[in-house]
């Protein structure tokens, strides 16, 4: 696991992921032209209940896996 440190709503706060979700994290924001803040960000403004480090978990899954489920 690794832990990443982002501002949400002006509080900091750590996540921790593994390091092939935390990498995929970053590719995904690098080819969407965002920063990896502010894509968390949006997850956890509308993640409900679920755990932040799972809702990230769960959205790149199907960001990865959006073309195979056409």
């Amino acid at each position: 696991m690794q832990k990443i440190s982002v501002s949400l709503s002006g509080h900091q706060t750590s996540l921790s992921l593994e390091p092939e979700f935390i990498d995929a994290l970053r590719r995904i924001a690098a080819a969407r032209g965002r920063s990896v803040a502010s894509i968390i960000a949006d997850i956890d403004a509308t993640r409900g209940r679920r755990n932040l480090s799972s809702a990230l978990r769960v959205w790149i899954l199907a960001q990865t896996t959006a073309p195979y489920c056409e």
